[in-house]
């Protein structure tokens, strides 16, 4: 593996405002620090198990000091880059347009970034970083929200999200009412929207991110309707598992890492993919417009994309690496550890993105925002 300083070739400048921003023509010493706003798992340093650790090496080979702030979801990385102080932010496409067209991150240069040819083609053009012919960040994991579940009260997998939205007995004779959970963010709309997109295909929803008021109005009778049965909006990935080993929650929304933690702890659960499809997250390294440390920042991406460190965070994290190569190159990933994270799923998942009012064609996402709030208010 080439030393990082290898990429190092100059003086680099930025302006300040994101859309407006020229990209550097090189990149020079590290700054000494690097502050990052990631998803829990996301930055390992191997505090939590010493074989996950992708952020030791690069301080020593670049002397710059890695510093974490995790955040549960979306809105919180968007509200933490507006404060500013941060470098970079491993963002989901449900925060990175916002990100990009509120001018919290700047366009990078892939050019400077010598891993970027190693990146899935399938991500390189993703809408939710390409805005304007401009570039803005990294593709770094990638994978799809899954419908994880107690296997004692499902013996036989549930293959629908029927288990969360509608009232019924589950398999064990006892009712859903109590024992189920959704996502905490207005985001999970989309999950409700794809339900409907196949059990009322009369509906005509295209795309869960994209719904005209009548689609949208009955996205919210489903999700008033899935109130009484929600144990916990769930946001905090420990809290969740917490749940379903102390708190009776059966069946929920969630990520592979809660599903793999829990797992690795011997808990009886599995996940599945229900037939009407899942959403999904493709999250990019997106470069603060206000980086003190860009230099650093630029070093990280670059070691963000070594094939290494890509499998070691999809075998931590329970995600798929942003680099095909990377499902082979970890010894803690194994031999078919893309496939089990969902590698050949990537056409069938609808990854999150902000919704777009389109001029009014569409629900905006400041509804999207007001009304998940007062749903989860019980209103």
């Amino acid at each position: 593996m080439k030393k990082l300083s290898a990429i190092c070739l100059g003086l680099l400048s930025f302006l300040n405002t994101a859309l407006a921003a020229e990209t550097p023509a090189s990149i020079g010493k590290g700054e000494g620090q690097l502050n990052i706003v990631a998803w829990p798992g996301y930055i390992e340093r191997g505090e939590s198990d010493k074989n996950y650790d992708w952020v030791t090496r690069f301080e020593k080979q670049t002397s710059c000091k890695v510093n974490v702030k995790t955040a549960a979801t979306s809105d919180e990385m968007v509200s933490l880059m507006a404060k500013g102080g941060y470098d970079l932010v491993t963002a989901s496409g449900d925060a990175s347009l916002r990100l990009i067209y509120g001018k919290r991150v700047q366009p990078i240069n892939p050019a400077l970034i010598p891993n970027w040819k190693s990146i899935d083609p399938r991500l390189t053009k993703g809408a939710w970083f390409n805005v304007g012919g401009k570039v803005y960040g990294t593709p770094y994991q990638w994978g799809p929200n899954l419908l994880m579940y107690n296997t004692k009260t499902f013996p036989t997998p549930p293959d629908s999200w029927a288990v969360i939205f509608v009232p019924q007995n589950l398999p064990d004779g006892k009712p859903n009412q109590g024992r189920v959970q959704a996502y905490d963010g207005p985001i999970a709309i989309a999950d409700a929207a794809l339900y409907l997109k196949s059990t009322q295909p009369d509906l005509k929803i295209d795309d869960p991110y994209q719904l005209n008021e009548t689609q949208y109005q009955a996205v919210l009778k489903l999700l008033r309707a899935q109130h009484p049965l929600i144990h916990r909006y769930w946001h905090d990935a420990s809290v969740q598992m917490s749940d379903f080993k102390n708190e009776g929650v059966v069946a929920s929304s969630s990520w592979p890492y809660q599903a793999n933690s829990l797992k690795g702890e011997k808990q009886p659960i599995a996940t599945v993919f229900p037939k009407e499809g899942v959403t999904g997250w493709a999250d990019t390294t997106m470069l603060a417009a206000d980086s003190e440390h860009p230099n650093c920042a630029y070093q990280w991406m670059n070691w963000s994309l070594e094939p290494k460190v890509q499998g070691d965070v999809a075998a931590w994290f329970g995600s798929v690496p942003a680099v095909p190569a990377g499902c082979k190159a970890s010894p803690l990933l194994g031999a078919e550890g893309c496939q089990t994270n969902g590698f050949d799923k990537f056409a069938s998942i609808s990854f999150w993105k902000t919704p777009q009012s389109e001029n009014g064609k569409y629900v905006s996402y400041s509804r999207w925002t007001q009304d998940y709030i007062s749903i989860m208010g019980g209103r």
